[in-house]
């Protein structure tokens, strides 16, 4: 059907042009007409070039991996520290497209390179330092919620970024010295993220 396109295209301006009962018996009318085809058909190149390009986008979109994770703590109780780090493993799952984010050890592993958005809370009682700290590939630091004791009650802390990765770049998240870090069912303290786009 696309390949006749310009020959009905062209039909239809002759029609149009000299009428049906008409004959095309005249030079340059016979000129005319041949140019009007050849403009059909650079039209119709260019048609098919702008397609490819554009099937050739939305393949490599398609292609893209969908990555975003959202998980929680859980649970009904405080995890607290009095000497060294403690690894945070946020278990109770609350999407994983993708899979690239571990219930069992609280890693999430970027599965392409790209900026992604990380994101976390932190809740606790105020009767003792909170804290939640990311981590890049067990070492660097990234970013911090932190809150020191204070008075009743409880304290909640956020933090998050757009963060470049690259792919098998590891984020996970610890527990201070010293610090406690509180959930139950209702997910006070998350760690989430998601690809925005790959580089």
């Amino acid at each position: 059907m696309t390949r006749w396109f310009p020959v009905l295209l062209l039909v239809l301006v002759c029609l149009a042009r000299f009428g049906s009962a008409q004959r095309l018996d005249r030079p340059d009318d016979l000129t005319e007409l041949r140019a009007a085809l050849q403009e059909l058909k650079a039209e119709g190149k260019d048609i098919r070039e702008r397609l490819q390009a554009t099937e050739k986008e939305l393949k490599a979109m398609r292609d893209v991996p969908k990555v975003a994770f959202a998980a929680s703590l859980g649970g009904d109780g405080l995890q607290k520290t009095t000497s060294g780090m403690k690894n945070l493993v946020y278990r109770e799952v609350l999407t994983n497209i993708g899979a690239a984010y571990n219930s069992e050890t609280g890693v999430f592993t970027a599965p392409v390179r790209g900026v992604y958005c990380i994101r976390f809370t932190a809740n606790a009682p105020s009767d003792y330092p909170m804290s939640a700290v990311l981590y890049k590939n067990s070492q660097q630091i990234q970013l911090i919620a932190h809150e020191q004791q204070s008075g009743e009650g409880s304290d909640t802390a956020s933090n998050g970024a757009a963060l470049q990765l690259q792919a098998g770049d590891q984020l996970a998240m610890k527990l201070w010295h010293e610090t406690q870090i509180w959930d139950n069912s209702n997910h006070h303290s998350t760690f989430s993220g998601f690809l925005l786009f790959p580089l």
